[in-house]
């Protein structure tokens, strides 16, 4: 440093000397003198100047990741967000298309007991996976898809008939009740199933069924159906007889329908038909099974963006949802007790409003107009439960939009 102020100290005494001598080289020396005195400043100021630019190189990454970091916290906080609102509308979307005000008041023992040990329920249950997803074999879209549940098979538990067929307070059983909705002409089949105790021996089993008549009329007995079954000893069996045709009479004429008795004498006339909740026959009792006709079926057609809950993705993107309905409380629903719903998060901008061109320059115009395009569900497919209702009879049919298969930007 002293060397370059000296060696300008001396610059400016020959500048002196050469400006008495040469007055029109001034211009040139006392600009080379002021390079001069530059460079030494430049020279001692250095090191200070790379120090700052390294600590400044230093901070800028840490500031980015800070806000990168809090950037994806708002995400993680939004889509929990997203997810908590899915959870609740699924709660009030299920009672409001099955039509039910409240969750009905069905406990988990009450469930052990009318649950029906019979082959066809089980059936059902077998369609089932793991997680109880069976919606992936039966999708239907959108637009066929209504706002409330569609039917396919109902199963009826019997009660006690009124007392204007009985005597005694007999017969026992059995009347099943039919929701008048239920249209005739399209009923595909009706099973009335009977559990029948062991017999002793090998015999030869007369199951009848005869319709009641108000004791009034002066006939308690129509017969409508009678069968012969074989059957060997010390084992029980399910039976099932075919009735559509007296359940489409009942559903066209509900005053015919007083209910039915139902018997299976063996040889030695013992009557080996379950039709009253003994010790350990629970779940034995009789019950109608009626599948009902449906809409065509579709396939699914997946697109859009997928997304998983470690994703950094920040765009509207489908998440994986798995609703528990053992956690909602809700032992009324029989199957699925799980099943994989997805919900729709992430951010929107106009751009990608492609499908309606003319709504996006409207908005990119005047963007304080309108509240901008949300994350919301475009393609939702439905699921099959097996449920109780209100009245205790188990439902197997179809919720529509309860799958979100697809998320956008509308």
């Amino acid at each position: 440093m002293a060397q370059f102020a000296l060696a300008a100290k001396k610059a400016q005494k020959k500048e002196k000397k050469q400006a008495a001598v040469k007055p029109s080289s001034t211009p040139r020396i006392m600009h080379l003198a002021q390079v001069l005195i530059a460079l030494s400043f430049l020279v001692a100021l250095g090191p200070m100047v790379e120090s700052e630019l390294a600590a400044t190189q230093q901070q800028q990454p840490a500031a980015r990741t800070e806000e990168e970091s809090e950037a994806h916290c708002s995400t993680c906080e939004f889509r929990q967000h997203s997810k908590m609102m899915r959870l609740h509308a699924i709660k009030s979307q299920i009672l409001s298309k099955l039509r039910l005000k409240q969750a009905p008041n069905i406990s988990r023992d009450v469930v052990k007991q009318l649950l029906p040990k019979a082959p066809p329920l089980q059936q059902l249950l077998d369609q089932y996976d793991v997680l109880g997803d069976d919606s992936k074999d039966s999708v239907i879209d959108d637009d066929d898809d209504d706002d409330h549940a569609t039917t396919e098979t109902i199963m009826t538990m019997a009660t006690e008939p009124d007392p204007i067929v009985q005597v005694d307070r007999k017969p026992k059983c059995c009347f099943f009740s039919f929701s008048p909705k239920i249209q005739a002409n399209r009923i595909v089949r009706a099973q009335l199933w009977v559990h029948l105790r062991a017999a002793e021996e090998a015999t030869t089993v007369f199951l009848q069924i005869s319709r009641l008549m108000p004791v009034t009329d002066g006939r308690r007995h129509i017969r409508i159906r009678s069968l012969k079954i074989d059957v060997n000893a010390g084992v029980t069996s399910w039976q099932s007889i075919d009735v559509k045709q007296v359940l489409t009479v009942w559903l066209r004429q509900p005053e015919t329908n007083s209910g039915i008795e139902i018997n299976a004498y063996d040889t030695k006339g013992n009557d080996l038909a379950v039709t009253s909740a003994e010790v350990g026959e629970e779940g034995l009792l009789p019950f109608m099974e009626v599948k009902i006709s449906e809409g065509p079926k579709r396939s699914r057609r997946e697109s859009g963006l997928d997304c998983d809950e470690n994703s950094s993705e920040s765009r509207c993107c489908r998440y994986p949802l798995t609703v528990d309905f053992e956690d909602f409380g809700w032992d009324w629903i029989i199957a699925p007790k799980r099943y994989k719903a997805n919900y729709c998060s992430g951010e929107c901008d106009y751009m990608h409003l492609q499908k309606y061109p003319h709504t996006h320059l409207v908005n990119k115009a005047n963007p304080r107009g309108t509240a901008g395009p949300c994350c919301t569900p475009t393609k939702m497919s439905p699921i099959n439960m097996l449920y109780f209702n209100g009245k205790e009879q188990i439902i197997y049919g179809k919720i529509p939009s309860m799958v979100v298969d697809r998320c956008g930007c509308s």
